[in-house]
């Protein structure tokens, strides 16, 4: 600690002052942990007796407390005495020296997320989250704490690839295993990749998420977008199209009209990859939550040759974790190793969670969950909004909702959000402009709180309307 022991009187005094002083302006927080005072004496180079009558002293005036065990640490709301001199955030000092409550905070809309995006962040396993990042801290090797390999921790590339090939029917080795942050960076590098092969162009879904065609943009390709209808991206239409490197689809359940590629349209994007020689992106978004059948393998089990599969857990744990990867052909693989995999220990952990069994269990509870919550807000739409069709298979965090002709989704996101309501036009994910609709996330919305949201939406449209 920085602390200022200048002026006159006993050490002992002064160091007090010096520590009443950085609790008052916030340097320490409530309930900072205050060094040992052999630790603290050791630093200021004095007498142990000289920090334990400091720390004495402010026990007395409450600005700090110790607990058997705990150590010294800083008293919650300490300072707030009734002295002007000591005056707490959120109090205000009287003539007479009394403090009084100050001003209620405003309130604040509750917020009912309705958005796509996110899965449910109460779900997110804490216990189990936390039990493998101590056995990975524990499993450290000297070689572990070096710079990472670009290509990501063994461990981990081959706890997942033995995963994908199980679950998601993938032909994947570790060695054609990249790890990185998210799915987003994964096609940001893909990318680049394409760009510095002499790729000018890529094919993307329309409707589609619109951070893949901003990332492709960036990466300083041109970005042609495809119809996508209830089979999903129309593939038809590549043939037409020049200059075209590679398309960036989601074949397991499309973002967001919520359509599974169809085997006709499969065939017909390998044959144009044979042709051409371009590579397809297959963004496995959303596969592991079907809920009428089991989830459709992924393209690249039947393709390797042409296909890099790309995945993460954003959508599966949290986007906080940081995983993702890529799996890739041999000519590409090397292409994509040309930035840092995420934190070694990040890594480790989740190839621990793998390993044990916890994201299985994880990933079979939490489809439960959604598909109950899917059912929900489609009841809740059937009965409060009667003209509403649901489009997409049951599957997924999010459907569409359209509102047919005459009304503006965008003009609805605008009213939700005032009933106070989080909820997407479909309009952010079109680049051709096309029938008005809902994207409505489900993911991250409480099971209490769906009758209610739906109960705004309908209010918004009605304002609308």
């Amino acid at each position: 600690m920085l602390l200022d022991l200048d002026g006159h009187g006993p050490l002992h005094a002064r160091l007090a002052g010096a520590l009443r002083a950085a609790i008052r302006d916030g340097r320490l927080r409530q309930d900072s942990l205050l060094p040992p005072s052999r630790v603290l004496a050791a630093e200021l180079g004095c007498s142990r007796w000289v920090v334990t009558q400091a720390y004495a002293e402010l026990v007395t005036a409450g600005y700090l407390e110790t607990r058997t065990g705990s150590g010294t640490s800083v008293r919650p709301l300490a300072g707030a005495s009734g002295t002007s001199e000591a005056g707490g955030a959120g109090r205000t000092g009287t003539a007479s020296g009394r403090t009084r409550p100050g001003p209620a905070p405003t309130a604040r809309a509750a917020s009912i997320d309705m958005a796509p995006g996110l899965p449910d962040l109460r779900l997110f396993p804490v216990a189990r989250w936390a039990g493998a990042i101590r056995a990975a801290a524990a499993g450290l090797t000297t070689a572990d704490l070096g710079y990472r390999d670009p290509a990501g921790h063994p461990v981990l590339r081959e706890a997942l690839a033995e995963y994908l090939a199980r679950v998601r029917g993938a032909a994947v080795g570790p060695g054609a295993l990249t790890v990185c942050g998210s799915a987003t960076e994964g096609i940001a590098r893909i990318c680049r990749a394409l760009a510095r092969e002499g790729a000018t162009a890529v094919a993307v879904e329309d409707p589609g998420w619109q951070r893949v065609r901003e990332v492709a943009a960036a990466a300083g390709l041109a970005v042609v977008p495809v119809p996508v209808d209830e089979q999903g991206l129309r593939a038809d239409l590549l043939a037409g199209l020049r200059d075209v490197g590679g398309v960036i689809l989601t074949p397991a359940h499309q973002f967001p009209s919520g359509a599974v590629l169809s085997p006709a349209r499969r065939h017909e994007l390998l044959d144009w990859a044979r042709r051409t020689g371009g590579l397809l992106v297959e963004d496995d978004y959303d596969a592991e939550f079907r809920y009428d059948r089991r989830a459709v393998a992924t393209l690249q089990g039947a393709a390797p040759w042409a296909v890099t599969l790309v995945g993460s857990v954003s959508k599966t744990l949290s986007p906080a974790v940081g995983i993702g990867w890529m799996v890739a052909p041999p000519r590409w693989t090397p292409l994509l190793r040309d930035a840092a995999p995420p934190p070694v220990l990040d890594q480790l952990a989740f190839a621990s969670f793998l390993r044990a069994g916890s994201y299985d269990r994880h990933l079979r509870a939490a489809r439960k969950r959604y598909r109950e919550r899917r059912d929900a807000v489609v009841r809740e739409l059937a009965g409060r909004l009667p003209d509403a069709s649901v489009s997409g298979i049951p599957a997924g965090l999010h459907l569409v909702a359209s509102l047919g002709p005459g009304l503006d989704g965008d003009a609805v996101q605008r009213h939700a959000a005032r009933l106070g309501v989080h909820v997407v036009s479909i309009s952010r994910y079109q680049v051709r402009r096309g029938e008005p609709g809902l994207v409505i996330g489900y993911g991250n919305l409480a099971d209490h709180e769906v009758a209610a949201g739906v109960a705004s939406l309908s209010a918004a449209i009605g304002r609308v309307g």
